[in-house]
């Protein structure tokens, strides 16, 4: 049994970066100890082999993953000219904390989040905003109503298309912090939602950040 202080070889799949655990020589040695017989294998080749079968493992598991296979349908996405009034009510009816602003061909133009619509209303906590509807009603039902949510929405907007794969995925949700992800066609019609928290809990991630 041969030791080495090698550094682990470095892999070139996000999926090994983000699911694979680095093994210390420690941990080599202890668990070859537990492995009856003599083994003529050093920490670095034992490490490499563990890279290796994590690799095969890994696409094994997520190969067949698709977007859409996890989307959720049915969205009632916004439109660009719309006030933010009704932006709060469909946001609301919805569910969910972010909807897609799509054209008139049913294109994916913008993101509207909670943090948009507060960030328009230049107000940082919903408590903020309560605080504010309170000390003058009628100036924030104003401002809702005159304000169209293409100012408010963030664009462009983070998508993925149907087809795209695990890699791809994890990818865009680290491009930015939002919950949500639009899943578009080729041409960039809108077809669903993924959300962070699907995709994460479908594949034992929610302590990766």
């Amino acid at each position: 049994m041969q030791d080495s202080s090698h550094e682990s070889p470095k892999t070139d799949s996000a999926d090994d970066d983000l699911l694979e655990m680095e093994l210390t020589d420690g941990d080599i040695l202890d668990a070859m100890r537990h492995i009856p017989g003599y083994l003529d294998i050093t920490t670095e080749d034992f490490r490499t082999i563990y890279h290796l079968a994590h690799r095969h493992a890994v696409g094994r598991l997520l190969g067949n993953f698709r977007a859409g296979n996890l989307m959720r349908v049915g969205l009632e996405p916004l439109l660009p000219d719309i006030p933010l009034d009704e932006a709060a009510k469909a946001l609301v009816r919805s569910g969910y904390k972010a909807l897609p602003v799509v054209d008139e061909k049913g294109c994916v133009i913008g993101m509207l989040t909670e943090t948009d619509f507060l960030r328009r209303l230049k107000v940082d906590t919903f408590l903020e905003l309560l605080l504010s509807m309170l000390d003058d009603a009628f100036e924030f039902q104003h401002r809702c109503h005159e304000t169209p949510v293409s100012a408010a929405m963030s664009t462009p907007a983070v998508t993925i298309t149907k087809d795209a794969g695990f890699e791809e995925v994890m990818s865009a949700f680290h491009k930015h912090n939002g919950r949500s992800l639009p899943v578009v066609e080729s041409d960039g019609r809108l077809l669903g939602l993924l959300l962070r928290k699907d995709f994460f809990t479908a594949y034992n991630l929610e302590n990766i950040r």
